[in-house]
């Protein structure tokens, strides 16, 4: 299975409705949360990429990550790690994780703590996904500065409305309408278990 394959899998419905379970939410809106988590990660993880520390670190996590068992999403997500999951989000978001979480908890309607748990199970499945695509093509830490947009793109064309420009706003957590300064601290401790 493709990483396309599997990231849009959790957007089908059985993987909804086991998310839906697991987090206390409303299909509609975990389905919501999803669409717009999905490609913030993915934006996260790639801009975090852009230095050549950052892409360095992020390599490093996806070798860690590239044989998880994610071609099996749904037994993936009933046996997925959320305390590891959080911290993967600690370190993708770093002090805006909350900010984070917050934001788009407004945009979907569910409460913070509902999209933390969300977004726990949703982080090792991206990260298992961008391992196994990086060992698949061979992709080295600078190869990621370009791997990640443009599957971030492909994963967001899906949809008509503008998926990238929210995921965009939920990252920039002081509303200056520059993402990078919101992660541009995030680069130094990346991954580092």
């Amino acid at each position: 299975m493709d990483i396309l394959s599997i990231l849009n899998s959790l957007q089908d419905k059985q993987a909804v409705s086991q998310l839906t379970k697991s987090v206390g939410a409303d299909s509609n809106q975990v389905k919501k949360a999803v669409e717009l988590g999905l490609p913030m990660l993915m934006q996260a993880m790639g801009n975090n990429a852009k230095t050549p520390q950052g892409a360095s670190s992020l390599a490093k996590a996806l070798d860690q990550h590239k044989d998880d068992p994610i071609d099996d999403v749904m037994g993936f997500l009933k046996g997925v790690d959320i305390d590891d999951g959080k911290k993967i989000l600690s370190h993708i978001f770093n002090q805006k994780t909350q900010t984070v979480e917050k934001n788009l908890a407004a945009q979907t309607g569910m409460s913070s703590n509902q999209v933390e748990n969300l977004l726990a199970q949703l982080a090792p499945v991206v990260l298992g996904a961008l391992g196994k695509e990086k060992s698949q093509k061979g992709v080295d830490a600078n190869g990621l500065t370009s791997m990640i947009p443009m599957l971030t793109g492909l994963l967001s064309s899906g949809s008509n409305n503008d998926i990238l420009g929210m995921a965009s706003k939920l990252l920039d957590a002081d509303g200056d309408g520059d993402i990078m300064d919101d992660v541009s601290n995030l680069i130094g401790g990346f991954f580092k278990k």
